[in-house]
């Protein structure tokens, strides 16, 4: 059985208005066997694809490398634009080592309730992916029921926004449920009919493109 700790704490500062919300890095930043082109940081995965639409949304011109250089220019792009990161998974279990958010066991969370109470600027949660079972928002759920917290739908369609109120501050906090940025999600974004309506009119449009266009409104707005 191997533990998967998760290897950072969270991503928090004075000020802090959006709050990135994931389950866990894959396992080799745990171990530290990074692959090259891996940046030790949240979301750091070569495979991921968080950064490259930030990248893309912003135009960072980001480095793709593990290195310091890398590490500090994302910091230094979420202080600025007010974003933090605050995954909900502190550990879990697992009998496969991969980074299969299924594969997780006797998961132990992240109380994002009280981060939120601390850093009360927080107004928005982005979590990177939905309901299914062992994602951001799945465990969330979970938490808000703990405390008998109404999770209100604002919008329905994907991503989903709810919103709830926080039991300690009586503010109210929005949440994005994102398309996951992970190359598994490409398969149910192809199935999306807003996916196949922009699909239609430009051949040329694919999986990336779509990710890019939800994300800009939610991390820009």
């Amino acid at each position: 059985m191997f533990l998967h700790q998760h290897p950072y704490p969270p991503f928090l500062f004075e000020g802090v208005k959006k709050l990135i919300v994931g389950t866990l890095p894959p396992p080799r930043f745990t171990t530290g066997a990074f692959k090259d082109g891996d940046v030790d940081f949240c979301y750091g995965s070569r495979d991921g694809q968080l950064w490259k639409i930030l990248d893309e949304i912003f135009g960072l011109d980001l480095t793709y490398t593990t290195t310091e250089k890398a590490i500090q220019e994302r910091k230094a792009f979420l202080k600025d634009q007010g974003i933090g990161i605050c995954d909900i998974v502190e550990r879990a279990q697992r009998d496969k080592i991969d980074a299969s958010d299924l594969g997780m066991q006797h998961v132990e969370l992240r109380d994002i309730l009280a981060y939120l109470a601390q850093y009360d600027t927080v107004d928005t949660l982005l979590f990177t992916g939905g309901n299914s079972k062992n994602g951001p928002e799945y465990f969330f759920r979970k938490q808000l029921r703990t405390k008998d917290i109404h999770f209100g739908v604002l919008s329905d369609e994907v991503p989903r926004i709810h919103q709830f109120k926080h039991p300690e501050t009586g503010r109210y906090i929005k949440t994005v449920s994102l398309t996951a940025p992970s190359g598994a999600a490409n398969r149910a974004v192809g199935s999306l009919p807003r996916y196949k309506e922009l699909k239609s009119k430009n051949a040329a449009f694919n999986t990336f493109d779509f990710r890019v266009l939800q994300y800009r409104q939610h991390f820009m707005e």
